[in-house]
């Protein structure tokens, strides 16, 4: 135990310490995993015990997402009052937990077991392998089941000055003294954190790896933000605690106060320190072609984010008919509306700057974004037992980006809640300027990040094993959420307006953009201007919105080629399913076996959809 988190465990007073786990909780090293489950576990009876203890083996490693899944109590309550190790040993620690579960779940003979648990050891197999190849390269920040896989430990969309602050605020809950002594332990292990991350950034410029120019000024105004947000007695840090402590009797502000000023924003400004460092080496080549090692690590997140081996080439090239197909979609409902000269692009551009199509500007225009955002929302959730044989809650809640996140994020993004729904699912919407949206590209945008889409999708999965709840693939992923606008379209979202039916295409374009951008970025040699450009040009999307989205691709590779890669297999696997079954097919059950199946990746998948038109197929 550090000298600093001795500190707060005394200074948290008795109550702390009467909570079982709590003092080895709150240590800056986190204790060792749980104890490996037993080698060779071979058939039925054992193999969903072995998945159960593997995730939480894999959640000592990942305590945020314990609390967000709302897991974390109980026998495993301490873990609410750890965060992540990001430091190398920290990675180092959590390679040798996944070699080990990856070699036992190899072990395990599947030949008897249901169809549901072998595809639960076939996730754990891809996730656990992808991931231990990433943590293989010499640098960068790599997901185990999740789509942000970066070369870049801290840049304008990662790193926990962005993240801590946002999970602290939005799923560390408050409701007892315990929630609130949870809280401020994690906030005095802010610092380590940080430091952490600080050591790999080090080591990563020592290789030669440096970002962008442009997104280490975009780095360097963010966390500027964030450091005067801190000195303003604590910021929100401190603020999220105190507003929700007013019944709770201790000493909360005072407390996290002086953390803050003690020991995170001390180490927020040697972070920021080393970015600014960087920025006097640094260039303006925006892809990973450019930099030392480069083509294996978009090799491998390009393989990672589409859990393909789709080679980059066919990627770009698949991109660029997808969006011709859909353009030509696009091209008469335009022309119906008036819109008959130009590109598709142009014209798309031009609708655009229609202010019929415009929200106010200001807080005015905030608040008319989000209350359009919850009547669609109640008007899609009515719709679910049109598509789904077994509807959920589609239990979410609308909140605006962190002020400190919006310059750097994408326009909205969302996820579903804990597992007993004591935390809703949220979509995230970027209010930064309400020119990032318009009346016709907003509705399909609600049915992407919440229902049908990443909620809806992932309060199915949270009815899975745990390990089900916490590994995910980007291909499916997003390829779900696309598809859920497709869905919306089908129900008739758009059946009486036209208008926002080209905002879902637009939107379904955009992602095939995505894919010729990333590509173009990261082994052709493109710009960032030319990547912006093309957006602009070929689909119509504004500057505003697109800039942000290039500055991502170039810190998150591959991830964006994902999108289009798995709403196409979505769409190959119900055509098959159409095709086999005949009249025996039903919206209903090909999309109930999709969710039911849960997070998978393509391949996988592709299993799923066999088992299901073995059942529905008669005879």
């Amino acid at each position: 135990m550090s000298r600093r988190s001795a500190l707060h465990l005394l200074a948290a007073g008795t109550a702390t310490l009467a909570l079982p786990g709590c003092a080895r909780s709150i240590a800056s090293t986190p204790p060792p995993p749980a104890s490996a489950p037993p080698a060779g576990q071979p058939g039925t009876a054992q193999a969903p015990a072995l998945l159960d203890k593997i995730a939480w083996r894999l959640l000592e490693h990942a305590p945020e997402a314990a609390t967000s899944l709302g897991v974390d109590e109980g026998e495993h309550a301490a873990l609410r009052y750890r965060l992540e190790d990001r430091s190398p040993a920290g990675k180092a620690r959590l390679a040798q937990t996944l070699r080990e579960d990856l070699a036992r779940v190899k072990e395990v003979d599947t030949a008897d077991l249901d169809p549901s648990t072998q595809t639960s050891l076939a996730v754990v197999r891809s996730a656990y392998g992808t991931a231990l190849d990433g943590l293989a390269l010499p640098y960068g920040d790599v997901a185990v089941g999740g789509w942000r896989n970066t070369p870049y430990v801290v840049i304008q969309n990662v790193g926990a000055y962005l993240d801590s602050p946002r999970f602290l605020d939005a799923d560390h809950t408050i409701r007892t003294q315990a929630d609130a002594e949870a809280y401020v332990a994690r906030l005095g292990q802010m610092d380590e954190q940080l430091d952490g991350e600080l050591d790999r950034m080090k080591s990563a410029a020592a290789q030669g790896l440096v970002p962008p120019d442009f997104l280490l000024d975009r780095a360097i105004a963010q966390m500027t933000g964030t450091i005067a947000d801190a000195r303003d007695n604590g910021g929100g840090l401190v603020h999220s605690l105190v507003s929700r402590t007013t019944s709770i009797p201790g000493n909360w502000e005072a407390r996290a106060r002086e953390i803050v000023a003690k020991e995170t924003l001390p180490a927020l400004e040697r972070q920021l320190a080393e970015l600014k460092r960087q920025r006097t080496m640094a260039k303006g080549d925006p892809g990973m072609r450019e930099r030392p090692g480069g083509e294996a690590f978009y090799a491998w997140a390009l393989r990672a984010s589409t859990t393909t081996r789709v080679p980059p080439a066919e990627v770009h090239e698949r991109g660029l008919e997808e969006l011709a197909a859909l353009h030509a979609r696009m091209d008469p409902i335009l022309k119906s509306l008036g819109y008959g000269d130009g590109s598709v692009g142009a014209r798309m551009a031009a609708l655009g700057k229609d202010k019929r199509f415009m929200f106010p500007e200001g807080d005015p225009g905030r608040a008319e974004i989000l209350a359009f955002i919850r009547k669609r929302i109640d008007w899609i959730r009515a719709q679910m037992p049109r598509a789904f044989r077994e509807v959920v809650p589609g239990n979410v809640e609308v909140r605006r980006l962190p002020l400190a996140e919006e310059p750097g994020a994408p326009t909205a993004y969302g996820g579903a809640g804990s597992i007993d729904g004591s935390v809703p699912g949220k979509m995230w919407i970027n209010l930064r300027t309400t020119d990032l949206h318009r009346k016709y590209d907003l509705p399909t945008l609600v049915h992407h990040e919440a229902i049908p889409g990443h909620v809806w999708q992932g309060e199915y999965a949270n009815r899975l094993p745990l390990i089900r709840s916490i590994l995910a693939f980007n291909a499916y992923s997003e390829g779900w959420a696309l598809y859920g606008e497709q869905l919306a379209d089908e129900l008739g979202a758009y059946d009486d307006d036209p208008v926002g039916r080209l905002g879902y295409l637009q939107s379904i374009a955009f992602r095939a953009c995505r894919m010729v951008v990333d590509t173009g970025l990261h082994t052709k040699g493109w710009t960032r201007e030319q990547a912006v450009q093309f957006f602009m040009e070929k689909n119509g999307n504004k500057r505003e919105e697109v800039v942000n989205e290039v500055d991502r691709y170039c810190s998150w590779p591959g991830q964006a080629c994902g999108y289009k890669m798995g709403h196409s297999e979505i769409n190959r696997q119900r055509e098959r399913a159409i095709a086999a079954l005949g009249d025996a097919y039903d919206l209903r059950d090909f999309d109930q076996a999709v969710v039911d199946g849960g997070n998978v990746p393509l391949d996988v998948l592709a299993d799923n959809i066999d088992h299901y038109m073995a059942k529905a197929k008669p005879g």
